[in-house]
């Protein structure tokens, strides 16, 4: 049994696409049989241009052999993105020509690297298995307004082409079902969401003291600083309001950190500083520093369907949680976790009606922990994807 897996984040990288892949490969090691391989293919660290670190362009440790390719430098802008994955296209193509692969594993979230892994799948005749962490053709009406009508029918043709010919899609939200089953009604599906790392199973909760009255609230958002998550559209009008209450703390980087800072400045608040993205390992203690932990996605309706990765991490610190989602998200955070409060995107009363609602204390959530662990969710999803191999006798 030979196996592909495509991801275009992978370990070291900063993200949640490096993270999944990372750990389901591990699950993978863990239960193939004697005599089978993995191999995967995706790009040296490059998630954000504020954080590298070198890498083997090529890495062998028993049955699992990861290709790592270098990508020009380019700008997190459309076109950039967009050179920058014809090249990992190219590459990943001859490194798997002619390679007899039984099955072929893509990750993705906008849907381009599902369409790759379609391509090598078709070309060595390997099954499909496609796991699809966001709705591109749905979203770039939102994100991308002025190109949307351009790429949408183009992208939409992709998306068919892609989704008929896998054998299995996972889709990690249940919020993206009525999307794919109203479309692609005769495919297989499975529902292996987002979940936990190790590290933030770990935490020492008594390296945090209770919120002090005498200073004001330490608020921590950690992650992708994009049109995604929107904080331009709600910090600089939140911090003004909030004034000497709170002080914000946003660690991370991408295409819309320059427009928030620029916002920030002309708001003239002095109550939010923007630091790089940092290791795991710095970043768990800022986590652990906070009194609340802050997530947004801007108002958008394609991501009323999202389940945001950033919503496991948070839950696993037991921090109060400070959410400005809308749709499945909101649903989820509602049912699965408590001491969160939830806002509409972009509502900045509403976000301060909320934060008053919040219990500024840490409470463990076990039982959510104990549900959403990475570990054994890769596990399982491990176990679906061999089966899927074995299934014309591999």
């Amino acid at each position: 049994m030979r196996l592909l897996v495509l991801s275009f984040y992978f370990r070291p990288d900063l993200c949640a696409g490096s993270f999944r892949a990372s750990t389901l490969v591990d699950s993978l090691l863990e239960i193939l049989p004697a005599g089978a391989s993995i191999d995967v293919i995706t790009t040296a660290p490059n998630r954000y241009s504020t954080f590298t670190q070198e890498v083997a362009a090529v890495e062998t440790a028993g049955p699992l052999t990861i290709r790592r390719i270098a990508l020009p430098t380019h700008r997190s802008d459309v076109l950039g993105q967009s050179r920058a994955f014809l090249h990992f296209a190219r590459c990943a193509n001859r490194n798997a020509a002619n390679v007899p692969y039984d099955i072929v594993f893509a990750t993705s979230s906008r849907l381009m690297t599902a369409a790759l892994g379609a391509w090598i799948a078709r070309r060595t005749r390997a099954r499909l298995y496609l796991d699809i962490r966001d709705i591109f053709v749905d979203t770039i009406g939102d994100v991308f307004p002025k190109i949307a009508g351009v790429l949408r029918p183009p992208l939409s043709v992709v998306e068919r082409w892609t989704m008929r010919r896998a054998d299995r899609i996972n889709l990690v939200s249940r919020g993206f079902e009525g999307y794919f089953r109203s479309r692609y009604p005769d495919r297989s599906y499975a529902w292996f969401t987002n979940g936990i790392d190790d590290e933030f199973m770990r935490t020492d909760w008594s390296l945090k003291a209770a919120a002090n009255a005498n200073r004001p609230l330490l608020v921590v958002y950690a992650g992708n600083i994009g049109e995604g998550q929107g904080l331009h559209a709600i910090l600089p009008q939140l911090a003004q309001r909030l004034g000497s209450r709170v002080h914000l703390r946003v660690i991370g980087d991408g295409g819309r950190r320059e427009l928030l800072l620029d916002r920030l400045r002309q708001a003239g608040v002095h109550n939010v500083e923007v630091l790089p993205p940092m290791p795991r390992a710095a970043l768990l203690e800022a986590y652990l520093s906070a009194d609340i932990l802050f997530l947004h996605l801007n108002a958008y309706a394609a991501f009323e369907k999202v389940l945001p990765s950033k919503i496991f991490e948070y839950a696993a610190l037991g921090k109060p949680i400070w959410a400005g989602v809308a749709g499945y998200a909101a649903s989820f955070i509602a049912t699965e976790v408590p001491n969160a409060a939830v806002f509409a995107p972009c509502n900045v009363s509403e976000a301060i009606e909320k934060l008053d609602g919040l219990i500024l204390q840490d409470q463990p959530r076990r039982d959510f922990v104990a549900r959403y662990a990475r570990r054994n969710i890769a596990r399982a999803m491990a176990d679906d994807i061999v089966k899927l191999a074995r299934a014309d006798g591999s």
